[in-house]
């Protein structure tokens, strides 16, 4: 255990844990430098390195600048997102199973952002502030419908399931509602995707995760006692109630900013955290290691969706659900059979 302060705040980290979040950010600049290079026009380092400074050609400055070094960069901020946000909900809900693709957030966040889409005609940014909207509605929906004297993790879950099925049907209509360009358009943003992402989409992303990731740091350090139970958390000083809904915020504004910037993208809040949480060794609650981990898988979705079908590339949200289909058969089969024994 190494104790680490910062002003006048401080942590312990575990060697192991930063270790891991050392190689995953080593592999995320592996994995960012390979979608730099390769793709339909090929740079090599020299040429790479002469762009970032300044003095490549102008088709090349576009290729790195304009095409490849912001959607790179989204991947990268909107995995991490998306790896605090699943590991903050499965600690609270004291289960694998606790993301917010299974629990409706990200649902809501798409049918926000299909309702200003479809119904409204909004551009760019009036679907992003509508699935951040949508997103917080369905926290509030969910979190109402499981509150009984506090919140528990199987309530949460099971509810969670119920809303994202409702949802579902509630997109489905609306696309059926619409015209055959806007719902050409609305299913294209379901997909999820980072095509034509740029820096318009990054900034936001940053923006929240520079302000909600030290946040959730600090609050971080309650979720490993509120996994104890509440009448223990509440006999150690912690505040649970208040605590759960400052974290559910916290999870929420991560998800729905993710989902208005690339659209809903699953997979990776459900498996980022358990991956980290398996590479760190620990038993607690593992956030750094979650964001690394959600950053290095949609940035390798990506780039594996890219460069492995050629002129077919599939969206990321395709690669990461057929992926995300099989981890979580696996992960139910797991969690079955340990409940049998």
């Amino acid at each position: 255990m190494i104790g680490v302060r910062v002003g006048v705040l401080s942590f312990r980290a575990h060697p192991r844990a930063i270790a891991v979040v050392g190689g995953l950010l080593l592999l995320a600049a592996g994995l960012a430098l390979l979608g730099l290079l390769t793709g339909d026009f090929p740079l090599n380092l020299t040429q790479l390195a002469n762009t970032l400074g300044g003095a490549g050609t102008g088709g090349q400055k576009y290729i790195v600048y304009d095409l490849r070094l912001p959607r790179v960069t989204v991947a990268l901020l909107v995995g991490a997102a998306l790896g605090v946000s699943g590991a903050i909900f499965q600690s609270l809900a004291r289960n694998p199973l606790g993301s917010p693709d299974i629990i409706g957030f990200s649902g809501g966040s798409a049918t926000g952002a299909i309702l200003v889409l479809v119904v409204f005609g909004g551009g760019i940014t009036q679907i992003a502030v509508g699935s951040v909207l949508g997103g917080i509605a369905a926290a509030v929906v969910v979190y109402g419908l499981a509150y009984r004297t506090g919140v528990q993790g199987y309530r949460l879950i099971l509810i969670g399931i119920g809303v994202t099925a409702v949802l579902g049907s509630l997109n489905t209509y609306i696309l059926t509602r619409a015209g055959l360009r806007q719902a050409q358009a609305a299913q294209v943003w379901l997909i999820g995707s980072l095509n034509g992402r740029g820096w318009t989409e990054a900034l936001p992303v940053a923006i929240a995760l520079a302000v909600l990731l030290p946040t959730a740091v600090v609050l971080g350090r309650r979720l490993g006692i509120l996994e104890m139970g509440d009448e223990t958390a509440t006999m150690l000083g912690i505040r649970t109630e208040w605590t759960r809904l400052s974290l559910v915020v916290v999870s929420v504004a991560l998800t729905a900013v993710s989902t208005a910037c690339a659209g809903p993208i699953t997979f990776v809040a459900l498996a980022a955290p358990q991956l980290a949480r398996r590479l760190a060794g620990s038993s607690g609650v593992a956030l750094l290691p979650a964001a690394a981990m959600g950053a290095v898988l949609l940035l390798a979705g990506d780039v594996l969706s890219q460069r492995a079908f050629g002129q077919n590339a599939l969206p990321v949200g395709v690669a990461t659900a057929a992926l995300g289909g099989i981890y979580l058969a696996w992960l139910l089969a797991t969690e079955w059979r340990s409940g049998r024994r």
